[in-house]
């Protein structure tokens, strides 16, 4: 993951733990899917969410969620590196694992300045 793109990650990841440390959990969920969105096209942070999404799974006792990362956690990562994401999915067990889907605007933006300041190094 380029440099430029990690603190926004981080940052997901982040807002993601402290929203389930208040047990707010549909808040918490929501960052760590834009922790997907974000970390999807490099394997080791892609691997590392679905991981993450994993364990939200078990803690929740949400079998859906459980059953639905088991693949995603062991393919995700080769997915990335191989270039064929499906863009802008948010990887729950909720949606179609090889469905490309709207990335939200405010990401997008920090997506593509992320990756414009790497072009000018």
């Amino acid at each position: 993951m380029p440099r430029t793109l990690r603190p926004y990650y981080e940052q997901e990841l982040k807002d993601y733990q402290a929203y389930a440390q208040k047990r707010q959990l549909e808040k918490a969920w929501h960052h760590l899917e834009r922790a997907h969105i974000l970390g999807q096209p490099y394997p080791v942070e892609h691997t590392a969410v679905h991981g993450k999404m994993l364990a939200f799974g078990i803690k929740t006792r949400n079998a859906k969620e459980i059953i639905g990362q088991l693949p995603r956690l062991l393919v995700g990562g080769i997915k990335s590196w191989a270039g064929t994401i499906p863009v802008g999915n948010t990887g729950g067990a909720n949606v179609v694992a090889w469905k490309p889907m709207p990335i939200p605007r405010d990401l997008q933006v920090i997506i593509l300045q992320a990756n414009s300041k790497i072009k000018l190094r």
